[in-house]
């Protein structure tokens, strides 16, 4: 079990370097993506399209299960971040570029990740059509939490795991 998780962490780590350390052009265009999934642009853009929902047909459902989504999963995110304590790459490995803030909480799951997965994915199954610009910039904004040093991959992973899962529950319960 240890080498499996060693092994994981190498990887985890490689992925990392490939991903982070780019040029400054590079992190730069990240370091404005990645507000996209930062706490005024997502919930922002939550008011935003429930306002819109009053006005326009069919979507006011879809907004409230991302609303819901969002609310749920950040909680959630919160008590793993708090239980797994995965101190942030830019802090344990040698080399690793950090370009922006440098965060003191912990690094797993990604919180952007988290919510910008919360808020695209009810829209990617309720309206399928969206998932080819919704998907894309979402993976965008999660690759630019390890551009920029502070999340792993892993962490992105899970971050859009959990939102995914939350999704589901939601849904489920919505239904």
């Amino acid at each position: 079990m240890d080498s499996m998780v060693t092994r994981f962490r190498r990887a985890d780590d490689k992925w990392f370097y490939r991903i982070n350390g780019s040029k400054e052009l590079y992190r730069s265009f990240f370091g404005y993506v990645t507000h996209l999934g930062g706490a005024r642009v997502t919930v922002g853009s939550i008011i935003i399209l429930y306002i819109l929902g009053l006005y326009i047909t069919g979507i006011k459902n879809t907004v409230i299960v991302a609303m819901i989504t969002l609310f749920v999963s950040h909680i959630l995110m919160r008590l793993v971040k708090k239980s797994v304590k995965r101190i942030r790459p830019y802090r344990t490995l040698p080399d690793a570029v950090i370009h922006g803030y440098e965060f003191k909480d912990h690094s797993f799951p990604s919180g952007h990740s988290t919510a910008i997965f919360s808020i695209t994915i009810p829209f990617m199954i309720h309206y399928p059509v969206t998932f080819l610009l919704l998907f894309p910039l979402s993976l965008v904004v999660g690759f630019s939490r390890v551009v920029l040093g502070v999340h792993y991959p892993s962490d992105v992973l899970a971050g859009a795991f959990l939102a995914f899962t939350t999704t589901a529950m939601v849904l489920l319960f919505n239904s």
